[in-house]
């Protein structure tokens, strides 16, 4: 026998073992991934016509055995949102399922290949859309009309009086809503100040980088006119988004909260909200809303402002990771029981 011949043997039977463990951990990372992925639910395409385009969006429904189920109509935050906002709703949409509800959500304008522009709409068109397709459900058979109600995240919380104001609804899910645009985006900017531990000289030349724009907002200024007065330094800034800033900044819920009061509503609140005051959301709801019972607070302290974990968010490798392997645990502690608890409790 050649003297090579056995270490060659060898390296060949410790390639081919370290082949097969590769390949067996690889199937097992899958299995994992695809069953943190299967949820207790069962999902369909829908179309709903509305203002002569169509909405593309997903209804998923509980496998209870049930035919009718009361709905959860979901209300997208800010920026080009997809129906199931990247999966990430789907942990959401089971917690609704467990509490026999059924969801639905939609592609904002524009996006994933549906028609118009979501830049283009104000608060009111967005509203008077979630109306729409409010509508169209209390058409179908399988939903109970009279158990529809909204859930909304960020932006949303302009969006959500005005839907209960044009149509009924009976409940809603306010997930870290702000209250007035130009309030919540200097609490924005100096909330972000202060984490990056900006010197004092930085966000002085930022606020007064912010009293400008809102002077040309103020004047109805064009994009250029934006862009001319910053001397080209738009910030990332596009003609579509300073549309449709101007067409929005002046939002604020204080007058529209009204339509919400005896309606059951859930608000939820995070401990490390950079982008929503969360104690003036609460002084607000609780002063236009608090009459009786109709309020429930819960606050999450390890949260940030899109309700997941803090520890989790902050890091890109993480959020990663989590959202492949354990989707449900992104979020903060309790968060998804909680909206279980409180939909199971309407009835």
């Amino acid at each position: 026998m050649h003297p090579d011949t056995k270490p060659r043997r060898r390296l060949l039977r410790t390639t081919a073992w370290a082949l097969v463990t590769i390949l067996v951990v690889t199937a097992g990372l899958v299995g994992v991934a695809l069953w943190q992925h299967s949820y207790e639910m069962h999902e369909q395409r829908v179309s709903i016509r509305y203002g002569g385009h169509t909405l593309n969006g997903v209804l998923a429904t509980p496998k209870d055995g049930r035919d009718r189920h009361g709905l959860v109509v979901h209300v997208h935050g800010d920026g080009p949102i997809d129906a199931t906002h990247d999966d990430g709703y789907r942990p959401l949409w089971e917690a609704n399922a467990k509490a026999g509800y059924a969801s639905l959500s939609w592609d904002k304008p524009g996006v994933a290949g549906a028609p118009g522009n979501w830049l283009d709409q104000s608060m009111d068109d967005r509203a008077d859309e979630t109306a729409a397709a409010i509508a169209w459900a209390r058409t179908r058979p399988d939903i109970d009309g009279d158990r529809i109600g909204l859930w909304g995240a960020s932006q949303a919380g302009w969006v959500l009086p005005k839907v209960a104001a044009k149509t009924p609804v009976s409940f809603v899910i306010a997930v870290s809503p702000a209250v007035n645009w130009l309030r919540q985006g200097r609490y924005n900017l100096l909330a972000e100040l202060r984490a990056e531990g900006a010197s004092p000289a930085r966000i002085e030349a930022r606020i007064a980088r912010s009293d400008a724009i809102r002077r040309l907002l103020e004047r109805h200024a064009t994009f250029g006119e934006y862009a001319a007065a910053l001397h080209g330094d738009t910030d990332g800034m596009t003609a579509g988004r300073w549309g449709f800033i101007s067409k929005n900044y002046t939002a604020d819920a204080t007058r529209d909260l009204r339509a919400l009061r005896g309606v059951p509503v859930l608000l939820t609140l995070a401990g490390h909200d950079l982008n929503v005051d969360t104690a003036d959301t609460e002084r607000t709801y609780r002063r236009l809303l608090d009459g009786g019972d109709a309020l429930t607070v819960e606050r999450y302290p390890d949260a940030t402002h899109s309700l997941l974990k803090q520890s989790i968010e902050q890091s890109d490798v993480k959020t990663t990771l989590t959202a492949l392997f354990s989707p449900r645990s992104l979020f903060a502690a309790g968060f998804l029981n909680d909206q279980r608890r409180f939909l199971k409790g309407l009835g």
